[in-house]
């Protein structure tokens, strides 16, 4: 046949035709293959395949691969074929726009049409371009496009049927070290108790969206260092231009209200960039750490338990005004956080131990004996009511029902530890027997804890971290642990008693073990 003939019907010998290389699908199922076949064994094949000629004698199938393939099956010799001269370009449009117009196309197959549209050396394509050449949206074509670069563990979950094309979708906008770390959190494990493997649900698109935004997603409005800057990190160039930054690709990220940062490799080394110019301009800027204990060695940050950090935002009681983080000094200078979670930040500390407003000397005591007795009366009764006010708190917490699912509870958890401070923090972890190793940030360890929790523990840290912080911006503490022991019907009275008699049995057994001083000798007469 002449090659350059327009376009001709004829039948061809199966033998003949070869399957495109460049057809977007992939998945032929069996079943449905055979059904196909057995019509073909009865009625023919009612549609001819589009094929068109590569040698003299050869034809390479453009359209009906599954029609070529269920022929094979019903062992026919031929199939009625129309034959087209057709360019690579003109084969890559007719097999999209054709998949696109079937039922059972996977997105994967779709996505891989795109790409070799927008691959094509000539003519060049857009996605806006394809959009339009197809019937879809930009933004369609732009997150189906974005489903070729999903790791191979992904596409196999895709394939298979084990996540959907929404979480595909959102998988596919991180980086491939992130993918597989977030393939895991699509799903929750149950447990028969019978010895057998967990039984793996898929959560909704929406658990694993919210995953991503709280742990993946870095928000650029509060980095430290200007997003404008193109030379803090040559290579990746300045955050506005780049498309891994939500708020530059709205094609890809819609969905994404907040602009934020889907690289944190890429943060972390502009971050690390930001803290050493910033150092190399101001050389005697002080090196802080948020963590406490003691910094490992060659670290030069000061560890957080050896400074005072002036808080930025105003007191709001005259309780409050009275605190050190509140008053300036003027040992006050400047530093920048170079090891914990605000990497980068610049804050005013006091690291001077001789400062008498942050580090005062305790005076020594020339009060005399009643003085002394008075204050240890006064130190027992603010023990008591300290002991007898988190056994109301426990009792409190323990009258929790359980209610939310665990995700709006984790929700809730986490935007709360950041409004206590440390020493409310210490009382939630000392409550749930969790201490801290030197070096570990009190607030991390809680969040750790948190994520590890059920539902029943989330919702009893929520009600104890809500009285404490409740308590912290009142001036009757007292007030808000009594409300909270009303409403969950807690016997604050029976509490405050049975304190009261364990510090009398302590007292008691103090004063029984207390050493008896030795008489003085008596003088022999002379």
């Amino acid at each position: 046949m002449n090659t350059q003939t327009a376009t001709e019907y004829r039948n061809l010998p199966l033998s003949v035709l070869t399957e495109s290389k460049t057809n977007p699908r992939r998945i032929f199922e069996d079943d449905a293959l055979r059904e196909l076949a057995e019509s073909i064994r009865t009625s023919g094949v009612v549609q001819p395949l589009l094929v068109r000629p590569i040698t003299e004698q050869d034809f390479e199938v453009v359209v009906g691969a599954r029609r070529f393939r269920a022929s094979k099956l019903a062992e026919k010799q031929d199939a009625p074929c129309r034959i087209a001269n057709l360019t690579d370009v003109e084969v890559l449009e007719i097999q999209l726009v054709e998949n696109l117009q079937r039922r059972d196309v996977h997105p994967l197959e779709e996505a891989q049409g795109f790409r070799a549209l927008l691959n094509l050396e000539e003519p060049k394509y857009s996605v806006e371009q394809i959009a339009a050449r197809t019937g879809k949206s930009p933004v369609y074509v732009a997150q189906r496009l974005k489903l070729t670069d999903l790791c191979a563990s992904v596409v196999e979950a895709f394939y298979a049927e084990e996540i959907g094309v929404g979480h595909a979708l959102l998988l596919a906008k991180l980086q491939p070290d992130q993918q597989e770390k977030a393939l895991n959190e699509c799903f929750r494990e149950e447990w028969a108790g019978t010895g057998k493997k967990p039984k793996r649900i898929l959560l909704p698109v929406r658990h694993l969206q919210h995953w991503i935004e709280h742990q993946l997603m870095l928000i650029l409005k509060l980095a430290p260092f200007s997003r404008k800057d193109a030379t803090l990190v040559p290579a990746a160039g300045s955050c506005l231009d780049c498309p891994k930054r939500t708020g530059q690709n709205r094609l890809l990220f819609a969905d994404v209200q907040q602009d934020a940062c889907t690289d944190p490799t890429c943060y972390a080394a502009k971050v690390e960039a930001h803290v050493q110019a910033t150092l190399a301009n101001k050389p005697k800027l002080v090196q802080i750490s948020t963590s406490y204990g003691t910094m490992p060695e060659g670290v030069a940050a000061i560890p957080r338990n050896k400074y005072v950090e002036l808080r930025a935002d105003k007191p709001k009681t005259p309780e409050m005004a009275k605190l050190p983080e509140f008053k300036t000094c003027r040992f006050m200078s400047e530093a920048i956080v170079t090891v914990g979670l605000e990497k980068g930040e610049v804050r005013k500390v006091c690291i001077n131990p001789e400062c008498p407003i942050h580090h005062p000397k305790k005076q020594p005591n020339r009060a005399n004996t009643n003085a002394k007795a008075e204050r240890e009366k006064e130190r027992r009764e603010e023990a008591l009511a300290n002991a007898t006010g988190l056994r109301v708190l426990s009792s409190i917490v323990a009258a929790v029902p359980v209610r939310l699912m665990k995700r709006d509870l984790l929700f809730i958890t986490e935007n709360l530890m950041p409004l206590l401070d440390e020493r409310r923090l210490q009382t939630l972890a000392r409550s749930r027997s969790i201490r801290t190793q030197d070096g570990d940030a009190i607030g991390k360890m809680m969040l750790a804890f948190a994520r590890k929790a059920d539902e029943s523990a989330l919702g009893r840290l929520i009600v104890e971290g809500i009285i404490l912080l409740s308590a912290r911006h009142q001036t009757d503490a007292g007030k808000v642990l009594r409300n909270a022991a009303l409403a969950y019907k807690v016997d604050t009275d029976a509490i405050a008693l049975k304190v009261k008699q364990e510090f009398a049995a302590k007292d008691k057994a103090k004063k029984a073990v207390k050493p008896t001083p030795p008489k003085p000798q008596a003088k022999k007469a002379a």
